[in-house]
């Protein structure tokens, strides 16, 4: 089990409105009027397999992608709340939660989940990020019955004993301790503190040490009750599967459970989180005795709607995404001030963050400080090349296509596509959207986002010091 920080999907079109022209193979009402599943297929790729999905009458979606020449099946439940969805006393409760959904229901206990999944030589995990959840497994395709039957139980039916409470809080606690002791990690959530704040978007997936031992059982409960419920989950699958076999497996584990209702309950709306609004730059030191100094310069990004995003991968790759990038280049093999130095993007519903880290020894810091600075300087001011955008955007096709090669990636498309955008675009529509990106679209990109005010985070042995922005 853990948290991510990052989020940047991919595979998914940048607006909500369902495709048309999809095969529908059910109506939403039989003949006595009682709602029905609605069942679409949603692409036949040459590049993938048979994508399908369907709505079942409680709003709950389920989506298969069926790839006959595996013999795997990878299968998710993803839950569309994260820790944005917390209210301040009760930060780090949707990591919590993701936590306690393990130690048992009312069909099995811990041992008997884990042990489950293992003696089919299975694997099975979850994660937490600040927008949604997911609780995964992996399995050979003839044991996806027992896979569905387990996680399902798991995600519907969890009992949160008290004593499981009291026994993951002393895990959450020792995790959180464990992450003050990676300050490689520790430096993205100062950067994100810095440039969202008191924000959600900046507080730690974790909570804090304060939050987490105040939170009581009767709080989790509630936040479980209230937060999963069928039209906020989104079941997928992707291996040698069968689409209709899927959802009446899924159907049949839920049966007589909270998340067995009929018709749709109402979604429940997102807590009034505050609309992110532009800060003033800021610099987040963190003192620690390292013995290599961590930094991340940073600033607000663009959401994952914006049509640009396409562009800001290319951007993102000449920058720092690779050994053959800028920042790579100029600050590692050129110079040698650094081991590590990279850039990423972020981007959530409604906001985004770009940044670029570099670890190097706490003597060199304003070096490489200064040379990232004048770095993303120039490239606002100039753009880049012809050869880095023909660079940047293989770079941007081949990283997808190779991540498509196991049925986890598959699986994660199909879901981070309907919880995150309400569509799935074929492999070769998205390829097409990365080569559609010219050198002009990168380039005013850059100008903009590269010239915004910067955020510095630090981790490193600097008591006193005042770092400049």
């Amino acid at each position: 089990m853990n948290r991510t920080r990052h989020s940047s999907p991919i595979g998914a079109r940048p607006w909500s409105t369902p495709r048309t022209g999809r095969q529908a193979t059910a109506t939403a009402r039989d003949a006595g009027g009682s709602p029905r599943a609605v069942t679409r297929t949603l692409s036949d790729d040459p590049l993938g397999g048979t994508a399908r999905r369907t709505v079942l009458p409680n709003g709950l979606r389920v989506l298969t992608e069926a790839i006959p020449a595996m013999r795997s099946v990878s299968f998710g439940i993803w839950v569309a709340v994260g820790s944005r969805d917390e209210t301040g006393p009760q930060a780090g409760a949707a990591h919590f939660l993701e936590h306690l959904l393990f130690k048992g229901t009312h069909k099995r206990d811990a041992l008997e989940i884990s042990s489950a999944i293992e003696a089919v030589g299975g694997e099975t995990n979850a994660f937490t990020t600040k927008e949604y959840t997911c609780y995964y497994a992996r399995v050979l395709d003839e044991d996806l019955p027992l896979a569905i039957d387990v996680m399902c139980d798991l995600v519907a039916d969890s009992v949160l004993e008290p004593a499981d409470v009291e026994t993951e809080r002393g895990v959450i606690l020792e995790e959180i301790a464990m992450h003050d002791d990676e300050p490689g990690d520790e430096v993205h959530d100062l950067l994100a503190q810095a440039i969202y704040g008191d924000h959600p978007l900046g507080r730690l997936i974790s909570g804090t040490e304060d939050t987490v031992t105040a939170m009581s059982r009767r709080q989790i409960q509630s936040f479980y009750r209230r937060r999963y419920v069928a039209p906020q989950i989104v079941v997928a699958a992707a291996g040698n599967l069968d689409h209709t076999a899927v959802v009446r497996l899924v159907r049949q584990a839920l049966r007589d459970t909270p998340l067995d209702t009929d018709p749709a309950p109402p979604a429940p709306q997102r807590p009034a989180t505050p609309r992110v609004r532009n800060r003033a730059a800021a610099a987040v030191v963190q003192e620690k005795e390292t013995e290599q100094a961590h930094i991340v310069l940073g600033c607000p990004g663009i959401d994952r709607r914006d049509g640009r995003r396409f562009a800001l991968g290319v951007l993102n790759n000449v920058l720092g995404g690779g050994m053959s990038s800028r920042l790579f280049q100029e600050i590692r093999e050129r110079r040698g001030l650094a081991y590590s130095v990279y850039s990423y993007a972020s981007q959530y519903a409604d906001s985004g963050l770009f940044g670029v880290y570099a670890g190097c020894t706490p003597g060199r810091v304003d070096e490489v400080l200064e040379l990232t600075r004048v770095e993303l300087a120039r490239t606002a001011a100039h753009g880049i090349t012809e050869a880095e955008l023909a660079r940047g955007k293989g770079m941007s096709k081949g990283s997808f296509v190779l991540g498509l090669e196991d049925t986890g990636s598959r699986m994660g498309r199909l879901a981070k596509g309907e919880l995150l955008y309400g569509d799935l675009v074929p492999v070769n529509e998205l390829l097409d959207r990365v080569d559609a990106v010219t050198l002009d679209d990168v380039n005013s990109l850059a100008a903009e986002l590269l010239d915004r005010p910067m955020s510095l985070a630090v981790v490193g042995p600097f008591v006193g010091r005042d770092f400049r922005l």
